[in-house]
C-alpha cells in the first residue's frame, strides 16, 4: 500500500487556510459595516445639525459705540432672543462713519444666519443719499428681518424765544430769515435733516449749527446761544426738559409722543406729511436662509408683544413695531425714497 502524506497534508492545510480566510473576510466585512454605520451616523448628525437653527451663537453688529440708545436696544433684544433661541447672542459694536463701518461689515459677512445687523434710519435710509462713496448697497446687501421700534423727533426751543407754538415760530422765522439757529449732532444726522425738512415745508430759512458734543449743544440751548433743536423723544425728555429751560412745540411722528402727550403732532400743527421718525430694526446679509430669517422674525415679534418689552421701549419714547420680513422690506424702500429729497434739500454731503 502506498501512502501520499504530502497530498493529505495539503488537503488539510488548504481547508484550514480557507477557514481562516473566511474568518478574516467575515471580520473585514464586519469592520467595514461598523465603519459605514459610524459614517452614516456622523452624516445623519451633520444633516440634523444643518436642519436646526440656531445651532451656535449669534452676533448682532451694532453701528454705534457701547452705551448709547442703539446699543441699549440691541442688548435688550439680544438678551431676550438668547433666552428664546437657547443660544448666546453676542453684541459686537462697530461704530464710525455714521454707522457705515458696521453696515459694511455685515454686508460682507457670511449669510448663514449667525450675523445680524441692528439697522437704523441712518445706516439704511439716510446714508445712501448722504455719502458719495458708500461701500455697501443698502437695498441689495441685506435681508430684511423685522422692525423693532420707532420714535418721533421732538422740536424744542429755548425758553426765552418769543413763540408759543409752531405757527408763531414759522412767522418769526419768516420775519427774520437766516437768524434763527438750530443745533444738531452733525451734518446728515436725523436731527439736522428734521430741521432741514421743516424749513423746506414751511418756506423758512434756519441757520444750522453742528456740534460734536451733545452736552455742549444742550448747554448752548439752555443758555440761549442757539434757538432750537430736534431730538428723539427719549433724549429730549431725559437730557433737555429740565428746569423749564426749553419748551416742546412739535412731535414729528404721526402720533403723539409717548413721553410728551400734550405736544401736538406735525399734522395737528398744520404740517401734514411732516414725518421724520427714527426707527430701529434687524437685517441679515443678503442670501441668509429663509428659515433663519423667519425664525428670528417670529421670536422678535413675540418679544415686542410682551408687556415687559413694551414698557421698556415706552420709557424711552419708543413704540414697538411688528412686521413680516416682506413688510419690513417694503418699509425700508419707502424710507429710502423719503430721505433722498430731504438730504438733497439740506445740501448735506459726505465724501
Amino acid at each position: 500500500m502506498t501512502f501520499y502524506p504530502a497530498v493529505s497534508n495539503l488537503k488539510c492545510n488548504t481547508f484550514s487556510t480557507m477557514k481562516i480566510f473566511g474568518e478574516i473576510m467575515k471580520s473585514h466585512v464586519a469592520r467595514i459595516a461598523l465603519i459605514g454605520s459610524f459614517a452614516m451616523l456622523a452624516l445623519a448628525r451633520t444633516v440634523a445639525a444643518a436642519d436646526i437653527y440656531p445651532a451656535q451663537p449669534i452676533t448682532i453688529v451694532v453701528p454705534n459705540a457701547a452705551g448709547g440708545p442703539t446699543d441699549a436696544i440691541a442688548r435688550s433684544i439680544g438678551h431676550k432672543l438668547s433666552t428664546r433661541l437657547g443660544q448666546p447672542v453676542v453684541i459686537d459694536n462697530r461704530s464710525g462713519a455714521g454707522g457705515s463701518i458696521g453696515a459694511e461689515y455685515v454686508a460682507r459677512a457670511k449669510p448663514d444666519g449667525y450675523t445680524l445687523f441692528l439697522a437704523t434710519t441712518g445706516t439704511l435710509a439716510i446714508n445712501p443719499a448722504l455719502y458719495d462713496k458708500l461701500r455697501y448697497n443698502a437695498k441689495k446687501d441685506f435681508e430684511p428681518i423685522g422692525i423693532i421700534s420707532t420714535t418721533s423727533n421732538v422740536l424744542v426751543v429755548r425758553s426765552g424765544l418769543p413763540v408759543k407754538d409752531v405757527k408763531d415760530l414759522i412767522a418769526l422765522a419768516k420775519r427774520e430769515p437766516d437768524q434763527l439757529t438750530y443745533g444738531s449732532a452733525g451734518n446728515g444726522t436725523s436731527n439736522h435733516l428734521a430741521a432741514a425738512m421743516f424749513g423746506a415745508m414751511t418756506g423758512t430759512r434756519l441757520r444750522h449749527v453742528p456740534y460734536k458734543s451733545a452736552s455742549v449743544l444742550k448747554v448752548d440751548l439752555w443758555e440761549g446761544r442757539i434757538d432750537m433743536v430736534f431730538g428723539t423723544e427719549g433724549n429730549i425728555v431725559k437730557e433737555f426738559m429740565t428746569g423749564g429751560k426749553v419748551r416742546a412745540l412739535l412731535a414729528t411722528g404721526t402720533r403723539r409722543s409717548v413721553l410728551l402727550p400734550d405736544v401736538p403732532t406735525a399734522e395737528e400743527a398744520g404740517l401734514k406729511g411732516y414725518d421724520v421718525s427714527v426707527w430701529f430694526g434687524l437685517v441679515a446679509p443678503a442670501g441668509t436662509p429663509a428659515k433663519a430669517v423667519e425664525r428670528i422674525n417670529k421670536e422678535l415679534n413675540a418679544i415686542l408683544a410682551t408687556p415687559e418689552m413694551r414698557k421698556e421701549l415706552a420709557s424711552d419714547g419708543q413704540t414697538p413695531g411688528a412686521m413680516t420680513p416682506q413688510q419690513f422690506g417694503a418699509f425700508l424702500e419707502q424710507e429710502r425714497n423719503k430721505w433722498v429729497p430731504v438730504v438733497k434739500a439740506s445740501g448735506a454731503k459726505i465724501e
